[in-house]
């Protein structure tokens, strides 16, 4: 039988016209939120299993959901340290197996870690951001990472960004953030799963057949990041 997942419907066609405005706002004003307790100690746990791993690079694995795709990146890369993070600890809870050694899954709010792990100096070798919730209200562009103030901090972690979506626009929309805020060229491809999917989002969208789309940029560590205006 095969699997059926409804395609996302939204008004917005394109990218959303206010996303310069927000990129650009993000850029001067820094978000300053106080640290929430719990990502605080999340994090401080992550940084000493991170410090036990030697010099290992770190993957990580940015509102990784159930944890699936946490264990198969670590599965695929073994001489990495990967870190998955989501916020949800039922989600974090369901059992997928034993976890690699070479991973470990952290609840934890990412707005807080991201910029905890800026802070610290966390290198990413890789960054993923496999299927975020899309926000497909016009309304709702604020929510969306690339309209969020926390993006100059996740851009800053540098590395080897990855991002996927079923939602095209998504996609083109974090591109374009992502120029305007590093000078870093970015694109939206077409995407398709050339093995085991890595989140169950992404099997069964490919299984119903939908588009796939994806990001991959090379951003430099702790980049320049172009100024507002």
């Amino acid at each position: 039988m095969t699997a059926r997942s409804r395609s996302i419907v939204s008004r917005q066609t394109g990218p959303h016209e206010d996303l310069p405005r927000r990129v650009a706002r993000a850029l001067a004003h820094p978000l300053r939120k106080p640290f929430a307790a719990h990502t605080r100690e999340a994090f401080a746990e992550a940084q000493a299993w991170l410090g036990r791993r030697g010099e290992a690079p770190l993957i990580l694995d940015a509102g990784c959901g159930v944890g699936l795709s946490t264990r198969r990146l670590a599965e695929r890369l073994p001489g990495c340290s990967v870190i998955g993070v989501d916020r949800s600890a039922d989600r974090l809870s369901r059992d997928h197996g034993r976890l690699p050694d070479n991973a470990l899954l952290v609840r934890a709010d990412l707005v807080d870690f991201w910029r905890l792990a800026l802070e610290a100096g966390w290198r990413p070798q890789c960054h993923f951001l496999l299927y975020p919730n899309p926000y497909p209200k016009a309304a709702h562009l604020k929510m969306r990472w690339q309209g969020h103030p926390v993006l100059p901090a996740l851009l800053a972690l540098g590395g080897r960004l990855e991002l996927r979506s079923n939602w095209r626009t998504y996609v083109e929309e974090f591109a374009l953030a992502v120029t305007q805020a590093t000078g870093v060229a970015a694109a939206a491809e077409p995407f398709a799963p050339a093995s085991e999917c890595l989140t169950p989002f992404e099997q069964k969208y490919h299984a119903s057949g939908q588009a796939l789309w994806r990001l991959v940029v090379e951003l430099p560590h702790a980049p320049e990041l172009v100024p507002a205006g």
